[in-house]
């Protein structure tokens, strides 16, 4: 009878934990509940991100760490479909087969699929690159994975996760979206100063010394921060900003940092202590805090505090509006990145390079295998009310930017670059033809980019 017993409750146990794998993926309880009720509701996370001492960073290796860690955050919306997942990581890049793994996890930790989840990264360059392709093709050639060993970035796969996963149990309703504006000051500059031939004559980086390069104009940029926020009545619960440029004061100090978008989210955070803040970066390909920043370390807190300033007046300026599940929509584009044709060079550079150039450039060649394998990277969209989120890759031009809003001007337009890192500078086509360092071996993509990614853009918006 004993051994009965034990037999059966065996089997209970085996048919239990068959249950769990097949419903690995099913959408969580709580948020059946919403869908079926027709209501929204949010819960957010927020891990560590910082990696251990020793650790290599995108450039150098990691040497101390300070108070400001690097910060993986997100939200997870449910209630109108599977749940939507989106994530924002103080990295410099995620690329290719670690997006994947970064998706899956957070997928199945949220009771979701892949393709409704969005991974971005802040572009910090004091800070990890995740790519598990490049690891793996380095250590396949008996080379050193140099930055992208990926030992602790599973690490943070798992925290996710588990943040994820806890996170649903605590999800708040929402009943209002808030939506606001405000004009961002000294902080941005466009990067390329064009002579007289229509080329590009000389790069503003982030930190420039030089004060004619500083005294050039501003040149094109947007100067608008957006703000999204999420709330349960009169409570905030979430609030997401989006602004366009480098994130960079100084950097390669071995000391990973958010710099000055993360001190501004902090500043913000300590204002606004009852939802989580979130930061994306736009399209700040070609746009960098140079004409404003000659290097000098005082300058982090100073670009800090006039992003939080725009941050302040967006969020005084924000205008809330009822919304439920009717009002959520989550639309995806797959597209082929069009590669330069000497992308397939990289298999041979690995072997002479600079650690710091395959730091930049491994992924693309990870990228061309993914893509001869029929790989497409999702270009996406997040409906909310009038507001329109689109989720791109690589580090685009502020012109796709400039034209997604020109486009709709009926909408509140915001826009999230730096999500796949692959495809490394999005150029237009213009932006090409003027040369430079990002239309060089900084770009994976040839000119054709410009055609299939706003015809993406456009369709993504229309809907």
């Amino acid at each position: 009878m004993n051994l009965s017993i034990k037999c059966f409750r065996l089997l209970f146990c085996l048919a239990a934990l068959c249950c769990l794998v097949n419903n690995a993926n099913a959408v969580p309880i709580d948020s059946l509940k919403h869908v079926q009720a027709g209501q929204l509701s949010l819960s957010t996370f927020d891990v560590d991100a910082t990696p251990p001492v020793g650790s290599d960073l995108a450039y150098d290796p990691m040497i101390n760490s300070w108070d400001m860690s690097l910060r993986a955050k997100g939200f997870v919306l449910m209630g109108s479909g599977k749940p939507i997942v989106v994530c924002s990581v103080d990295w410099i890049g995620i690329s290719n087969d670690s997006q994947d793994e970064f998706k899956a996890a957070i997928a199945s930790a949220a009771g979701t699929t892949t393709d409704r989840v969005a991974v971005h990264a802040l572009h910090i360059h004091d800070a990890p690159a995740c790519d598990f392709g490049a690891e793996r093709i380095l250590l396949a050639a008996g080379l050193k994975p140099i930055s992208f060993e990926g030992s602790f970035a599973r690490e943070v796969i798992r925290r996710l996760a588990v943040a994820v996963h806890n996170s649903i149990k605590k999800a708040q309703p929402v009943t209002h979206l808030g939506l606001g504006k405000a004009v961002v000051y000294k902080v941005s500059s466009n990067r390329r100063i064009i002579g007289a031939d229509g080329k590009v004559k000389a790069s503003r980086t982030s930190a420039t010394k030089d004060s004619a390069m500083r005294a050039e104009p501003e040149g094109l940029i947007d100067p608008e921060l957006s703000l999204i926020s999420f709330w349960n009545k009169d409570k905030p619960v979430a609030v997401l900003s989006y602004y366009a440029t480098h994130p960079q004061s100084y950097y390669r100090t071995g000391v990973p940092n958010p710099d000055f978008p993360g001190l501004a989210r902090f500043m913000r955070q300590l204002a606004v202590p009852d939802a989580l803040h979130i930061h994306f970066n736009g399209a700040g390909g070609n746009i960098t805090a140079g004409k404003y920043n000659d290097g000098a370390h005082i300058n982090r807190l100073i670009l800090a505090e006039r992003l939080a300033d725009g941050m302040k007046r967006a969020w005084e300026a924000t205008k809330k509006e009822p919304i439920d599940a009717a009002g959520v929509e989550w639309t995806i584009e797959p597209i082929k990145i069009p590669l330069k044709k000497d992308v397939v060079t990289m298999e041979q550079k690995m072997y002479t390079e600079t650690p710091v150039f395959l730091s930049n450039n491994m992924s693309k060649l990870v990228l061309l295998r993914r893509e001869e394998a029929g790989k497409k990277i999702d270009i996406t969209c997040l409906k909310l009310g009038n507001a329109r989120i689109l989720h791109l890759p690589g580090e685009p031009f502020v012109e796709y930017q400039l034209a997604a809003k020109a486009y709709r001007k009926d909408l509140f337009v915001a826009l999230a670059g730096y999500g796949d890192y692959a495809p490394g500078y999005i150029c237009n086509e213009e932006g090409y033809r003027q040369g430079g360092y990002e239309a060089g071996q900084a770009s994976a993509a040839n000119p054709d980019i410009e055609k299939v990614l706003m015809t993406a853009i456009h369709k993504l918006l229309k809907k």
